[in-house]
């Protein structure tokens, strides 16, 4: 049965943009709705625990789809690869900040560090790393180091969790400190409740706190995991994304495998945003998306009007600039593909706002 996502992967690019748009506003709409709100109020009651999620710009790691959290829960830092160093000067402020302001609430932080492969085939593997697992998966246990020495080693307040993401089955793994590892794929038949048990076995130093809010993450990749055995994913597990996005601010963007996005947090951004030139272009090349077009989208979050909004159109139109002079220089005849957008969003109602 073909996925909403899958169906509008094959329409012309007008209207794949005008979906696109029309998803934010559904999602701005949602997110403010009564119901949303109390919902995401009554879960954060239940599980105050902050959750930040460094990740991939692969648009088929979607970590709140494949855990069935609401959105909103979830903080994700996105790079090329998952590639990060918490040396690097705004990506530091932004994580101090986030740990910071959960430690001033009274709770703790939950680390996930991710790194992502292919059980089917090497070469859907995670590019930034050039398919190699090993090296992914090294690279999430250094920035875990990194946490350590940054938000103290014994784990109490900031507890980092190197978590593998199976692309194929949308499969967590969890790793313990002394290798053992939890993979969701064989918790399946396991009632919700008797998912504690293993965690605690697999991270015996974790706060029984951040232990109690990643049992609903866990479960929900269980009942996700277990729900998509059988069904026939090629079309979901292979690189189909048409949107590149640059900046931060996007949320509404739940539908896996539609967009490449890269987080402003390190120090070169034009190597991310070439080699996510390259995936939509080797995209078209295969037809798994018509070659018609592809959308850039920046997008930076603000709080305030004012002196706040200004900043943000400043910084999505410099993003924007930056990334179509990028494009152009290192894949010139895909440039003249691209539909191109700037916006800004208002991160208290996630309301999109055009600035073109």
């Amino acid at each position: 049965m073909p996925t909403p996502a899958t169906l509008l992967h094959n329409q012309p690019i007008a209207e794949r943009i005008d979906a696109l748009l029309n998803l934010s506003k559904q999602h701005a709409e949602h997110y403010c709705s009564p119901g949303a709100w109390l919902a995401r109020q009554r879960y954060m009651a239940q599980h105050p625990t902050s959750i930040v999620v460094m990740k991939c710009m692969d648009g088929r790691i979607h970590i709140p789809h494949a855990t069935r959290t609401p959105l909103g829960i979830i903080t994700p830092f996105r790079n090329l690869g998952g590639i990060f160093d918490l040396g690097w000067p705004y990506l530091g402020e932004l994580l101090t900040d986030s740990v910071l302001d959960a430690a001033k609430a009274g709770h703790a932080t939950l680390m996930l560090i991710t790194y992502h492969f292919s059980s089917g085939h090497q070469e859907r593997g995670c590019a930034g790393f050039d398919c190699d697992t090993e090296a992914a998966k090294a690279h999430a246990y250094a920035i875990a180091k990194q946490a350590g020495q940054l938000f103290g080693d014994d784990h109490q307040q900031v507890y980092p969790l190197v978590c593998g993401f199976e692309t194929d089955s949308d499969a967590l793994i969890l790793h313990g400190q002394h290798g053992e590892v939890l993979d969701s794929r064989d918790l399946i038949g396991l009632a919700p409740e008797a998912l504690s048990t293993p965690l605690a076995s697999l991270c015996p130093d974790m706060p029984w706190e951040i232990q109690r809010d990643l049992l609903p993450l866990l479960a929900g990749n269980v009942a996700h995991v277990s729900e998509l055995q059988g069904v026939e994913r090629d079309l979901d597990i292979e690189h189909r994304e048409w949107v590149i996005c640059v900046g931060r601010g996007f949320d509404f963007l739940h539908l896996p495998n539609t967009a490449l996005i890269i987080g402003p947090y390190g120090p070169d951004l034009a190597e991310p945003i070439g080699i996510a030139a390259a995936i939509i272009e080797a995209n078209m090349r295969a037809g798994r998306i018509p070659d018609d077009g592809f959308m850039l989208l920046a997008s930076t979050p603000y709080q305030h009007s004012g002196v706040d909004r200004a900043r943000a159109e400043m910084k999505s139109r410099f993003l924007s600039d930056f990334a179509e002079r990028v494009i152009q220089r290192e894949h010139p005849k895909l440039a003249q593909k691209m539909r191109r957008h700037t916006a800004v969003v208002h991160w208290p109602t996630r309301r999109l706002d055009s600035l073109d």
